[in-house]
């Protein structure tokens, strides 16, 4: 039974427009497909490799991505076969860019044309040369094969292939647009997450070009770590800062100012600098520091917020040691002995800087023990999605002190390590270790 066209008289079976339509559903499968995986992942190589997989099982039984890495090289950054049904397999590995003629496919194709369609013909082996492409570009016993260039802003950037082999039906002409449409997502995928990259590599240098180099003060230990987001590219506003005052007294600074864009890093240098310049000046508690932070931001910068910790730290070079500090609206500093007791110095809290003038703020004073480690920290070391704010406090206390006995440097990066691998928020520290209370200079070490 058929159906007419009676426009040209065409007549076409029932059987034909499904199968038409069956094709043009499982092309559209096969994009949608390719567009989900792309768009799980920034990262190049795992963005690939499930490319390959999926082309691999959906279109040949072998696909693979090299992508031009200079030099005359070529990366293999994925390939995948089945066999049989199984899962794919993949490779990976640098490959020689092909030194053969115009006329080898694969130089075609970088050189920008394509995509071209090989037959069984094309991929014999060729008994003049062992080394060309075919043996090096397609897996073993390939009978049909697709290479298409990949291309970002119009400059080729590498090649996907696809080939069959065995009792596959082989590719055709008709399997050209679906593969043209295919590597046309991956290329724009490719120079987005190159992009994405790229950006996130000059977000963190500025982000680091705002950061200030810690004092070097004889009897104090002191480590700062600052670690973008892993996800996004854009600076954040988080800030450690150390400066010895004209008293000879030493300050502790975190903070945090509220927003994760360019505004935010600029005011948070703008912020850093101006409680710089007060706490050098006014030589005050730091209630009545922030205080002054307070009148000048709505002064300054009005509509802006930004959490804190100001703590001067007080003492001679052989102890006792106390801080006096405030907290505007921040996770409270932790504190660890050096037999690794920990607890959070929940005094001297009040509200955000910038929210208001008129109330009053508080701060707190505490006996630093020798040898121990004070913590400062923003929450993007202790949040978790999920998680009550009580749960992120106890498992930072648990791993400080484990780590109580540790230089600053590696106390800092085991916490970052194990708190914040992967933490979709900017992290600064700031840890300082005090010596031991009667240590002679000549036997001193970070690790007292």
């Amino acid at each position: 039974m058929g159906v007419t066209n009676r426009g040209n008289g065409l007549k076409v079976d029932e059987y034909d427009v499904d199968v038409i339509l069956q094709q043009a559903l499982d092309r559209l499968t096969v994009l949608a497909d390719i567009n989900s995986a792309l768009a799980g992942t920034l990262e190049v190589g795992e963005g690939l490799r499930r490319v390959t997989r999926i082309v691999a099982r959906r279109l040949g039984d072998w696909c693979a991505v090299d992508l031009l890495a200079g030099k005359g090289r070529i990366e293999r950054i994925s390939a995948s076969r089945t066999e049989s049904g199984s899962q794919p397999h993949e490779e990976q590995a640098f490959l020689p860019l092909p030194p053969g003629p115009a006329a080898d496919p694969l130089v075609r194709v970088l050189r920008g044309a394509g995509p071209l369609l090989l037959t069984e013909s094309d991929l014999a082996p060729d008994d003049r040369d062992q080394s060309e492409t075919g043996r090096v570009s397609f897996a073993a016993g390939a009978t049909s094969a697709v290479i298409a260039p990949l291309r970002a802003r119009r400059e080729v950037i590498g090649a996907l292939i696809v080939s069959r082999s065995g009792d596959h039906p082989p590719l055709t002409e008709h399997d050209l647009p679906l593969i043209g449409d295919l590597v046309q997502r991956v290329g724009l995928a490719i120079d987005n997450a190159r992009l994405y990259r790229q950006g996130q590599r000059v977000a963190e240098r500025l982000q680091r070009s705002l950061l200030p180099e810690l004092p070097d003060v004889d009897d104090l230990y002191m480590a700062a770590r600052y670690s973008p987001s892993l996800a996004t590219a854009e600076v954040g506003g988080d800030w450690y800062d150390s400066f010895l005052l004209s008293t000879g007294n030493t300050t502790l600074i975190i903070g945090d100012v509220t927003g994760h864009d360019l505004k935010a890093a600029v005011t948070m240098s703008q912020l850093r600098n101006m409680l710089r310049g007060i706490a050098s000046d006014r030589q005050e508690p730091p209630e009545k520091i922030l205080h002054r932070m307070d009148v000048a931001q709505h002064a300054l910068y009005p509509g802006t917020t930004a959490s804190c910790v100001f703590a001067v730290l007080h003492g001679p070079d052989t102890g006792p040691w106390e801080i006096n500090y405030a907290v505007a609206g921040h996770p409270p500093p932790l504190l660890i002995s050096h037999d690794g007791d920990a607890r959070y110095l929940e005094g001297g809290r009040s509200h955000l800087l910038g929210v208001t003038t008129d109330l009053a703020r508080t701060s707190a004073t505490e006996s630093l023990p020798a040898r121990s480690t004070l913590l400062l920290y923003t929450d993007g070391l202790i949040e978790r999605r999920g998680e009550t704010l009580d749960q992120s406090l106890a498992r930072l206390r648990q791993h400080a002190a484990a780590l109580a006995r540790e230089t600053p440097d590696t106390f800092c990066d085991e916490l970052l390590t194990g708190l914040a691998p992967d933490s979709t928020d900017d992290v600064a520290l700031l840890a300082l270790r005090l010596p031991r209370a009667d240590r002679p200079e000549s036997t001193a070490s970070p690790a007292d």
